[in-house]
Formats: C-alpha cells, structure tokens, sequence
C-alpha cells in the first residue's frame, strides 16, 4: 500500500479488536439507525473469508436462516460495528470456507473446533503437580493396601 495513503488512514484503523479467524463463529454487534433511532444488531455466524489489510480489511459471515444460507460482509474498521465476540473457535484447514455454500442443515456449521480437552487436562495436571504431589503418593499407596486386603483373604 501507498506509504502516503497508509499514513493518513492510520488514524482510522482500529487497534482494539478483538482477534478472530477464519472459521470461528461470532457474534457482530452492529449499530443500526431507523430514523433518529439508533440500536444495537447482533448478527451470529461462521467467518467464511478474510480480505484486505489496512483500511479495507473486511470479513464475510455466514448464517443459516430458515434454512437458507446468508452472508453478509464487514469492514473490520467500520465505525458502525460496536464489537466482535468469539463464540467458539476453530481450526479451518483453509483461508476461505466457501465449500460450506453448496452444504446444508448441520453439515453447514460443521467446522473442526479447537480440542479444548487437551489445554484443560494440561492445566490441571499442573496445579495438581504442584499442590497435591503428597496426596497422590498416599492415595496411591491406600490403593495399593486395599487391593492386597482382599488377595491375602482369598
């Protein structure tokens, strides 16, 4: 990009977003007008695309409606879209998701999600291994006692 063109739209460019990919489901908070009216519109979905940098980065989302598929198309520093909250994160094997076009029902929303299973375990084997080193030494050895009771009846 032009360093000139750069420079002045630099002031415009959002710093604060929240940072989300290709393939997370999200909510968009946008502001609507209706006359001298102002609210605020959530629009929910699948990012299926990223495009741009700078100024003119936009992201496409699409929902099923009533079974028919929707997308819609932001700009990431419009001055219009209040927030960008992450409902769930993915791993898309890819940069633009637009096989999910010709799917329908659940296959439309089927993206691999992030194995958060492995990261928990990891965490709690750490605070076990740091306050709990001496329960499970004695826990261990109570078990060991309590199967060898019932071999010694036997």
């Amino acid at each position: 990009m032009n360093p000139i063109i750069q420079e002045i739209t630099a002031a415009q460019v959002k710093n604060d977003t929240t940072p989300f990919k290709v393939g997370d489901g999200v909510r968009v908070h946008t502001k609507v007008r209706e006359g001298e009216k102002e609210r605020v519109q959530v629009y929910a979905g699948i990012v299926i695309a990223r495009k741009g940098h700078g100024i003119h980065e936009t992201f496409t989302v699409r929902r099923l409606s009533y079974g028919e598929g929707v997308e819609r198309v932001f700009p990431v520093n419009s001055p219009n879209i209040e927030k960008i909250e992450v409902e769930r994160e993915s791993e898309a094997m890819r940069a633009r998701l637009y096989y999910l076009r010709r799917r329908t029902g659940k296959a439309a929303v089927a993206i691999k999600e992030k194995d958060r299973a492995a990261a928990i375990h990891a965490e709690k084997v750490a605070s076990q291994g740091k306050s709990g080193a001496a329960e499970t030494s004695g826990s261990e050895a109570s078990a060991a006692g309590a199967t060898a009771e019932p071999a010694n009846k036997s």
